[in-house]
């Protein structure tokens, strides 16, 4: 660092220009008369007896007299303890900057566009963590690896957890069904590259473009309506109708559904076969919004859709529209659709079949 770069530092440090031309000066020389430092320096002959005492004060020289006033610099040790703080300061403040710059204020907007994919992984991570019905995520293998604690945790928690995996690469490397056993509910690839997507408990949406985008932002979403729409985005773009690579689904046991429209799907067959079936279904009264749970037995599934007469199941798109089903307990007969009911006595979050006869 030459002369004027070392007194250009010194004064963002907070020192004045003369303060600073003098004190270089001073370290060069070593010590000087207060006469000498000023013909050395910038600093005219009238200021430079304040220049010394200012920069006596702190803590950057001393002076004494010797015929006539000299200086010369102090022990650096604290000098340089100071400018390092400031350093760290600057490297904070830097540091903060970037970090409001890229984190939404997601507080006090319900829709929040963000620069950076970091800050939506980073407050995914965050939403899985505290997740308490489901989560839907379309990642690509990498994601998938760094948000695997998380998801690992919420599944623990009961949380139902769908995974679509995506990938850019032609042999993509899998994990194994080791790893989906403690992450996932289930686990689906798509051959083909993907956004960002994670839907956590049917109000928060996060997405983000695919990498071959030409178009790189983010965005946050707190919003039932904004995340019903990216619920279909999921549903019809990222996930029917690509191969399943892991279920935990096991002949015999209770099957729990989060999804209304695939409950039907599984259960109309069996019901237009004469089956008893026996559910449990947690969610809302859509008249009081009281959370409540109901057990009973379910005798009827609709759905505004068609169904071909040669069709055992659904498509998607006949199941567009209203759909619920009818569930008889000993309090009474109560109709339960799925997200954002409103025509129906329930808004069901979870559906458990317990048993079929």
């Amino acid at each position: 660092m030459n002369r004027d770069t070392l007194a250009d530092t010194l004064e963002d440090a907070g020192l004045s220009p003369y303060q600073a031309d003098a004190f270089v000066t001073l370290l060069e020389r070593g010590s000087a008369s207060a006469t000498d430092i000023a013909k050395a320096s910038s600093v005219p002959d009238a200021r430079i007896y304040d220049v010394l005492r200012d920069l006596e004060e702190d803590g950057y020289i001393e002076t004494y007299e010797q015929d006539s006033l000299h200086a010369r610099a102090h022990d650096p040790s604290d000098v340089l303890s100071d400018l390092r703080a400031r350093a760290d300061r600057f490297n904070t403040a830097a540091d903060e900057i970037e970090d409001r710059w890229s984190r939404p204020a997601l507080e006090d907007h319900k829709v929040s566009i963000v620069k950076r994919l970091d800050t939506v992984l980073a407050r995914t991570d965050e939403l899985i963590r505290s997740a308490e019905d489901q989560v839907k995520i379309a990642v690509t293998i990498g994601q998938f690896d760094e948000l695997s604690d998380a998801l690992a945790a919420a599944y623990e928690r009961g949380v139902n957890v769908k995974v679509c995996l995506s990938t850019m690469d032609d042999d993509p490397s899998l994990p194994d069904d080791s790893v989906f056993e403690t992450t996932c509910t289930e686990a689906r690839y798509r051959k083909l590259p993907s956004p960002f997507l994670a839907l956590i408990d049917r109000s928060w949406a996060c997405f983000s473009p695919h990498g071959r985008s030409t178009d790189q932002y983010s965005i946050i979403v707190n919003d039932l309506t904004y995340a019903y729409v990216f619920h279909w985005y999921f549903l019809t773009g990222l996930w029917e109708f690509h191969e399943s690579v892991y279920s935990e689904r096991r002949d015999g046991e209770p099957i729990t559904y989060v999804d209304m429209r695939q409950c039907v799907r599984d259960i109309e067959p069996l019901l237009e076969d004469g089956a008893s079936i026996e559910a449990t279904v947690h969610g809302f009264d859509t008249e009081t919004g009281r959370e409540l749970t109901l057990e009973g037995t379910i005798t009827d599934a609709t759905y505004a859709g068609i169904n071909a007469a040669d069709e055992r199941e659904a498509t998607i798109s006949q199941l567009a529209g209203k759909v619920s089903i009818t569930l008889e307990t000993d309090g009474g007969t109560y109709t339960v659709g799925g997200w954002s009911a409103l025509l129906e006595d329930v808004e069901a979050t979870k559906i458990t079949i317990g048993s079929l006869e």
